[in-house]
């Protein structure tokens, strides 16, 4: 190969990876980009073969050095923004070959190699639902007996190190799989059941029993039992190895999985390899702290003999089963040795450390002798006697153990004593002045169930050395008596001595290993697993007899088409002739080109661009939430697509126009505050956008808010409907029945204001906390609650949520594909910076020149004088009473804002206070057709636009109360608080005296009345807190 080639070659592998990290303008480029690395190591599924119009030559091509740069090309920027197209068009499987090939690539080398790699880059990057679901995949087909067959394959040349290094890595990354996937995901409860933490570990205990099965028959390595045991230890620090029997299927264990296929395995023909190998294997294990959790875990999954069984039982039965488990032992262990000194040290911990049964002390005794009928070790024998004997007569274990370690002890002691070929240590035993004086400690025990374990041991011992001795008192049925006389019936034979074990007919152990290959097409991102078809039901059978049907005679009709052959039939491009089909934006670029062209003023079919915004419409929020927090697509995007969004009129009636437009500018303003909520607010103040534009705009703001500050945010599209007297017709109404069925989802919304809903809401709380507070200064009060039957404390059920939200339902569905919704940024973080003060600041500055506007033109005829609060103007009552409502929501929502109480408390209140006292426009309060020169007493604020402002200024008094007792409001503006006060006196007593509000009338009066109210009481509750330090103030 010329240098001139390989040079073009590794230009072209440059060029395809920098096309990937870069925008892909369609689907047509992108599948030669993804076809063409496939196609070179011979992983590309056949039917994309049509795709391959730019062969990259394999000579060149190198999987160490550039799959993992493919793969992460992949994960970081095609599959967030292609995801879903390629799903759609049924080409996701290339992004799948790359990190999972199927199974009929699994013999090819490269296909392990490229799941080797998967591991690693999946584990490196930020994690996303499609990552979660590419690992679900991946563990299933290459797990790690797998990825160890890849790694140290006898066809690859690496050395050992290379080896070692890159299965230390490859372990790493295997164990860390459901730590990660569940700190992503967080508590959600649609994880794949293939990744939750104890299926997981489950599987890849199971993998791991397969692979030391396998390679015991081969040639055995020290490489290989280094791999091996850096395996098993790593599943020790990560707890499946439990030191007692998990009582939850979320807890993995080695054991509770393996041991049934371990035991079948070591009764094969092959046994003596299996059982060299994992002896072997456990005396290469990197530390003795490792081999006694091992060790731990095992003894405590052997066959518990307890009721039904008794530990003494001394029948044929429950012997041939210790002599069962104590050769297991052996198999796994090998016998205990002084030559295998790490074993019977880690042993005699285990053994020792803690509180065994007197089952599992006949298992001990019987290993140490050797589990064999007719020939007993005697060493292993002295190694347990020895360290038995210390225990025993250790003098602060018979002061202090409780009485279950006494028995296990005790019979321990006895049970390896018995098993003691001639001559037996028991005549030095008994002439041991340590074991002398423990005798007597134990008789000298003050409980009589202890005491006996100390007297039954002295006279068994003393029988074994060819002595008498008998305490008598052996008969009855208290103080321990029976569990004695047990004891001593049950070593008067040897479970070595009995017969082997043969299991039950209706038991039935597994055979054979788990299948090394997995189909891939088993696991899919919608059904990971897919539930077992229902049996068949028997020939004949009938679910009830009592229904016959008719014998009925064949159709001549053709059968009707199923859905798939319809969805065919759609895609079929002869019978779509003259309709274009618009392509699902996959940049943002795309999504703002489509709702706001730059290229002018377009001609062309109507009907083509109505298709587009509808598209653009439907795809906006879920697009908008993909791409928050992954680079900085959506800040270079999020100003164009917000004068895009605002400008939208609805010229083509399409479905859900208004509920699609609001929701991708409330996603706008929740993912790229710092971006969105300012040029909101600029055009606001510009005087191009009709009443609706602007509401639209305030109600983003609203909502976005709310949802970065991590409070509910009302649904608009699936909120329930407000009671019939608020949605009713302005003059007459159809009857209940025919209402519900005509009244549309605009006229819904329309009256469900949402800011003012959620206003509503915060001024009552606000008014209640003032009336708890408040009520025990009134006498009347007080002495109708003495008066009253007193209730129980105020602890109520927490009403559960009636129906999750669109937004709710929205991050579900996305959760399904892919898609999971990243961290928001706080909203005390932005509130005052990009959100309040600049709204508060724009409409200082627009007043500023609407009424310098007005003075201008005030000696000018009446026809041609201007009106700064005409209808659908910013300065209007309508559209200045829901500025403030929004000003209020957000003053609430920003409450944790270091800079609320010195900054936005007092400019929010200060707005209130002069739009709720002085006049905006010359014009303001008077009827269209009105004479504006009319004296200042005979215009007055409407009352929608009173009522805003005296909420605004409740939700103000209300935070100051609670975040700093009013201290800093009513110190530093106290003039400010004490105007406040004396306005909501005066609307009060006015509306107590009768007076008449341009507007008002029903619910809005009562609303007036009742924040003018509120107001009232929170000035004077904040006022009676500092009045002394106030009157230097004042």
């Amino acid at each position: 190969m010329s240098t001139e080639y390989a040079d073009a070659t590794q230009a072209q592998i440059r060029e395809t990876l920098t096309r990937l990290q870069s925008p892909i303008p369609d689907l047509t480029t992108l599948l030669p980009l993804l076809v063409a690395p496939l196609a070179c190591v011979g992983l590309l599924p056949p039917r994309f073969r049509d795709y391959d119009i730019a062969p990259i030559s394999s000579d060149a091509f190198s999987i160490l050095r550039h799959i993992p740069a493919l793969q992460r090309a992949l994960l970081e920027h095609i599959v967030p923004a292609w995801e879903p197209v390629l799903q759609q068009e049924d080409k996701y499987q290339l992004i799948e070959q790359y990190f999972c090939p199927d199974a009929i690539s699994f013999a090819s080398p490269a296909a392990g190699q490229f799941a080797l790699y998967a591991y690693s880059t999946l584990l490196s990057i930020s994690m996303r639902d499609s990552s979660v679901w590419l690992l679900a995949k991946l563990c299933k087909s290459y797990p790690i007996d797998v990825l160890h067959s890849v790694l140290f394959s006898s066809g690859t040349s690496v050395s050992s190190s290379r080896h070692s290094i890159s299965w230390e890595d490859c372990v790493r990354d295997v164990i860390s799989v459901p730590a990660k996937v569940a700190n992503y995901m967080a508590g959600r409860s649609d994880i794949p059941s293939v990744l939750e933490h104890g299926m997981y570990f489950s599987d890849v205990s199971i993998r791991t029993e397969a692979l030391i099965y396998v390679l015991s028959s081969a040639n055995k390595s020290q490489d290989t039992l280094d791999s091996l045991a850096y395996l098993l230890a790593k599943l020790v620090n990560v707890g499946v190895f439990p030191p007692s029997i998990p009582t939850s299927p979320a807890q993995p264990s080695f054991f509770r999985s393996t041991l049934a296929t371990i035991r079948a395995h070591l009764g094969t023909s092959d046994d003596q390899k299996y059982s060299a190998f994992w002896i072997g294997l456990l005396a290469a294990m990197p530390s003795s702290l490792t081999l006694r959790s091992f060790l731990t875990s095992l003894l405590s999954s052997l066959t518990p003999l307890q009721p039904p069984r008794d530990g003494l039982d001394a029948g044929a039965t429950v012997r041939a089963l210790v002599k069962r488990e104590a050769l297991l032992l052996k198999q796994l262990f090998g016998a205990l040795s002084r030559s295998n000194g790490e074993l019977s040290e880690s042993f005699s911990a285990v053994a020792l450390g803690r509180t065994w049964t007197e089952g599992h002390a006949r298992i001990f005794a019987c290993w140490a002798a050797g589990a064999q009928h007719g020939s007993r070790t005697r060493e292993g024998l002295d190694l347990l006697l020895a360290e038995v004997v210390d225990m025993w007569t250790d003098s602060e274990h018979v002061r202090h153990s409780l009485l279950s370690q006494h028995h296990y002890v005790t019979a321990l002691l006895l049970l390896t004593l018995s098993h003691f070929p001639p001559p037996s240590p028991a005549h030095d035993l008994a002439l041991s002045p340590p074991f002398i004086r423990s005798v007597s400690t134990y008789i000298s025990h003050l409980d009589p169930s202890i005491r006996r374990c100390g007297m039954l041991v002295a006279e068994e011992v003393a029988r074994a050395a060819g002595k008498a001795l008998d305490f008598g008192d052996w008969d009855g049925d208290e103080q321990g008596k029976p569990w004695c006389r047990r004891l001593r019936d049950l070593i008067k034979q040897s479970d070595v001595d009995a017969e082997d074990w043969v299991e039950p007919e209706e038991s039935a152990l597994p055979h054979s290993r788990a299948p090394l290959v997995t189909d891939v097409a088993d696991v899919s991102e919608g059904n990971l697993a897919a539930p077992p078809e229902p049996p068949e039901p028997p020939a004949g059978y009938d679910s009830d007899d009592s229904v016959t049907g008719y014998a009925s005679t064949a159709s001549s009709r053709s059968a009707s088409p199923t859905p798939s052959e319809l969805a065919e039939y759609e895609r079929d491009p002869t019978l779509r002739v003259g309709v274009k089909k618009v392509p699902r934006p996959v940049y943002l670029a795309q999504l703002g080109e489509m709702v706001r062209s730059s290229g002018g003023l377009q001609g062309g079919n109507e009907q083509d661009t109505a298709t587009k915004i509808e598209v653009a419409l439907d795809v906006a929020e879920e697009l908008i939430r993909r791409k928050s927090g992954y680079g900085t697509e959506l800040e270079e995007n999020a100003v164009n697509l917000v004068y895009g969004f605002i400008g939208l009129q609805d010229n083509y009636d399409l479905e859900g126009f208004d509920q699609k437009r609001q929701a991708a500018l409330d996603a706008l303003v929740a993912c790229c505050p710092r971006k969105a909520a300012p040029t909101i607010i600029e055009q606001f103040f510009t005087n191009q956008y009709s009443t609706d534009q602007r509401f639209v705009m305030l109600n983003a703001l609203a909502l976005g808010a709310r949802e970065l500050a991590g409070l509910p945010v009302p649904d608009l599209p699936g909120r329930q409907a407000l009671p019939d007297n608020k949605t009713a017709f302005p003059s007459k109404q159809l009857p209940p029945a025919l209402h519900k069925r005509y009244i549309t989802a605009g006229d819904q919304l329309s009256t469900n204001n949402p800011v003012q809903l959620l206003l509503e809401g915060i001024s009552q709380l606000a008014i209640e906390k003032g009336r708890e507070a408040t009520a025990d200064k009134i006498p009347e009060v007080v002495r109708e609650r003495n008066l009253r039957v007193r209730t129980s404390s105020k602890i109520s059920e927490v009403p559960a949520p009636a129906s999750p939200s669109a937004r709710l339902a929205l991050m579900q569905q996305l959760a399904g594909t892919g898609f999971r919704h990243p961290k928001l940024t706080s909203f005390s973080e932005v509130a005052a910076e990009f959100f309040i003060c600049p709204l508060i600041n724009r409409f200082w500055q627009f007043l500023r020149d609407e009424q310098t506007r007005e003075e201008r033109s005030a000696h000018q005829p009446l026809l041609h004088r201007y009106r700064s609060a005409g209808s659908g103007l910013v300065l209007s009552a309508l559209v200045l009473g829901r500025m403030l409502e929004t000003l209020g929501v957000l003053v609430h929502a920003a409450r944790n804002a270091k800079e609320w109480l010195h900054v936005i408390a007092p400019d929010a209140l200060e707005l209130a206070l002069t739009v709720g006292t002085r006049p905006v426009s010359r014009g303001e309060g008077l009827d269209e057709d009105a004479d504006v020169d009319a004296p200042e007493g005979q215009t007055s604020k409407e009352a929608a636009l009173l009522n805003a402002s005296l909420e605004l200024a409740l939700v103000v008094l209300d935070g100051c109360l609670d975040l700093d007792g009013g201290r800093s409001l009513g110190l530093e503006h106290t003039a400010l608080l004490l105007g406040t006060g004396e306005w909501a006196s005066k609307v009060f007593g006015s509306l107590e005296d009768g007076a008449k509000v341009v507007g008002g009338g029903g619910a809005q009066e009562v609303h007036l009345r009742r924040s003018a109210a509120g107001v009232v009481l929170k000035v004077d509750e904040l006022t009676s807190r500092w009045r002394r330090s106030m009157i230097d103030l004042v």
